[in-house]
């Protein structure tokens, strides 16, 4: 599966943002999605994922109430809305794509379970 962003750009604190990676391939539904950042200098940030059906989902502490993750299998596409950005939101978003099991926490935030990437879309959060 081959995985491209967009959506990315430069909002307000508070304001919002919706990414989105269309997915290439008729196996998009067979794997569970992720959305990851990262900032130079360090490593990946697990954000969050969804699963295959896109019934389920996780996302860490950092983003608990203010992102969404969606998909829509029918389109081959994956969502992040993004609501109440912070400065500290400023990263490069990553979609990716992992096998539909094992579907648990430890799992989906590991970023090595994933075997492909898109190229990243850069977000800037302005105090």
């Amino acid at each position: 599966v081959q995985l491209v962003e967009s959506g990315g750009g430069l909002v307000q604190a508070g304001g919002s943002l919706r990414l989105s990676c269309a997915a290439s391939g008729r196996t998009f539904s067979s794997y569970a999605m992720g959305w990851f950042r990262q900032t130079p200098g360090k490593e990946r940030e697990f954000v969050t994922a969804v699963s295959w059906t896109g019934r389920r989902s996780y996302a860490a502490d950092s983003v608990k109430g203010r992102f969404t993750i969606s998909r829509d299998n029918a389109e081959n596409t994956l969502y992040l809305q993004m609501n109440s950005l912070k400065p500290e939101d400023t990263a490069v978003y990553y979609c990716a794509a992992k096998p539909r099991f094992p579907w648990e926490f430890d799992s989906v935030a590991d970023s090595r379970n994933y075997i492909a990437w898109g190229q990243g879309t850069q977000v800037t959060v302005s105090s």
